[in-house]
């Protein structure tokens, strides 16, 4: 695998667009959509022009000692790749179509109001949304709205029915509707009673009760978009866009941070589960981020910089408080801080002071924002799952019954680990759409390339000591209880035998940090080869959107 060789791989990937080309086209002319073939073989262009240039990036420079100067290199050909993608992705996977996206918008949009210093909430809290944008949550246009006496549009009791978000079940109609719009035409179906008004428009949807901070970057791109005048769809695809450019910067800025382990972190980056989030409004972007830079930082200043600067202990202190309010569960990421030696403080009042300061930005967020889901979690005696109609666990009974739930936590790794597994990689792609998924045979391919990505190869020092890397996996195993022990109290009734509720995307802030731990003196390669498997990587994600994009186009 030390070359690639481009006559099998350029036939494998013509064969490939050719093949789904024909379910693009069959897609086509039942829905007499031609035009959707012509967006196949732009997207088939763009992802082979990528690919070309990634290939250069990769191959084109001949030196000795390629894995370093690979390793250095990295950080760049990422910047590349993971922006190009994920621009695909984009693209192919379109606005509100990724995991709870329709309320990381809501959240989105009414930091963006406020940005621009407009009304951004009505008096009961939810968010007030121009006239003009509100089709994206009502593409039926099936919604029948009432002016209240304070000028706001409100959907009638029982008027919601029948009504559908963009993109939240992704069909060609998705695709249609998306081109209608851009092409300056309302579609075919109507656009709903509150379109027609000069009004604001309080939307059903509730904000994600989090942090300003997990929405930063969508809502300037959305702001952006709104002073520019543009309608609903350049406010989604720039909001998308901002997020994704964070993403990559944020994840570059971690890639040139650590000592070790960049082809582990490019890997993970480029994993289509990751790709897809990190094109969407998502505030997983901001704590998939937030964690691969607070991993690369510890790491850096654990076993390469001489000294801690209080600069890094305040970027800490900021990573923390940016993505812990977000999901609670990465707190225990945290604990990477204690890899760092006392020594490199200076001092143990330094050491005190730094440790105060990261602690305690953590937990002030934590206290302002989650406050009081903390506490309803830690005295509540009684739990109801809204979603089944059911009484749920509750911490209380959990601690007068441990075995419970260790029960439950066995019964959850015997019988839903697949599904995890599938879903950290690129399973059930979209709104947890089991349609939109990555084959099996991509889904071990790129399982396997992150485990050889994560070896000790020839010649490579191994920075991290048995202690360090002990100690990360319980770290990463704590992350694991904690998202299973979130979902077990919030969403899991009594009657289910498997904790419901948590997906392989919870694990892929702290994956790299997981895998890093495999580098050991015993299993060693011996070839480097991260160079072709990066690439391939690459390649098969050229394939995943060739055949996303066909599986939509056929559904009708």
């Amino acid at each position: 695998m030390r070359k690639i060789n481009r006559p099998a791989l350029a036939a494998a990937v013509l064969v490939l667009s050719l093949w789904h080309l024909r379910d693009v086209q069959a897609g086509a002319s039942a829905s007499g959509d031609h035009w959707l073939t012509s967006g196949y073989l732009l997207l088939a262009a763009a992802a082979a022009g990528l690919l070309g240039a990634l290939y250069w990036l990769f191959y084109g420079r001949k030196s000795p000692g390629a894995g370093t100067v690979l390793s250095d290199r990295l950080p760049g050909i990422y910047l590349l790749a993971g922006f190009g993608f994920g621009l695909l992705y984009l693209l192919v996977l379109p606005p509100l179509s990724a995991p709870d996206e329709i309320s990381h918008y809501i959240s989105a949009y009414e930091l963006s109001s406020r940005f621009l210093g407009k009304e951004a909430t009505a008096p009961d809290g939810h968010v007030l949304v121009r006239a003009a944008d509100i089709w994206v949550e009502d593409v039926h246009g099936a919604r029948q709205y009432e002016q209240q006496e304070d000028g706001y549009l409100q959907i009638l009791p029982g008027g919601s029915e029948g009504a559908e978000v963009l993109g939240q079940t992704l069909t060609e109609d998705t695709y249609r509707e998306i081109k209608s719009r851009l092409a300056g035409g309302k579609g075919s179906r109507g656009t709903g009673g509150a379109e027609q008004k000069e009004a604001l428009v309080i939307s059903p949807y509730p904000p994600v009760v989090t942090t300003p901070a997990a929405y930063v970057p969508q809502a300037f791109g959305m702001a952006l978009a709104r002073a520019l005048g543009a309608g609903a769809l350049g406010m989604l695809y720039l909001g998308r866009l901002f997020n994704l450019a964070f993403f990559v910067g944020m994840t570059c800025g971690a890639m040139r941070r650590l000592p070790f382990g960049r082809e582990v972190l490019f890997g993970v980056a480029m994993l289509p589960m990751t790709l897809h989030l990190s094109a969407s409004l998502s505030y997983d972007v901001m704590i998939m981020a937030c964690m691969f830079c607070l991993t690369a930082v510890c790491l850096d200043l654990a076993y390469k910089k001489n000294q801690v600067s209080w600069g890094d202990v305040a970027v800490l202190a900021a990573l923390m408080a940016a993505a812990g309010p977000c999901k609670m569960i990465y707190a225990v990421l945290m604990g990477l801080c204690l890899l760092i030696p006392a020594k490199k403080f200076g001092s143990r009042r330094r050491w005190l002071l730094s440790a105060a300061a990261v602690a305690g930005a953590l937990f002030l967020g934590m206290a302002l924002i989650n406050g009081r889901t903390i506490a309803a979690y830690a005295t509540g005696t009684d739990a109801y799952v809204e979603w089944a109609g059911e009484t749920g666990y509750s911490l209380s009974l959990l601690l007068h019954n441990p075995l419970l739930a260790v029960r439950m936590f066995y019964q959850t790794f015997l019988w839903q680990a697949q599904q995890l597994h599938l879903t950290m990689i690129g399973s059930s792609l979209g709104n947890l759409d089991e349609v939109l998924d990555v084959p099996y045979l991509m889904v071990v391919f790129f399982t396997g390339g992150l485990i050889l990505l994560a070896l000790k190869k020839p010649g490579e020092r191994k920075l991290m000591p048995a202690g360090g890397r002990i100690w990360t996996g319980v770290l990463c195993a704590g992350c694991v209880l904690a998202a299973m022990l979130s979902m077990l109290i919030a969403w899991t009734p009594l009657s289910s035998p498997v904790i419901t509720g948590v997906q392989g995307r919870y694990f892929l802030p702290f994956l790299p940090a997981l895998l890093m731990i495999l580098k050991n003196d015993t299993l060693v390669l011996t070839k480097d080869i991260n160079r072709s498997i990066l690439y391939l990587m690459c390649c098969a994600q050229g394939y995943v959107l060739l055949r996303l994009y066909s599986i939509v186009s056929m559904r009708l």
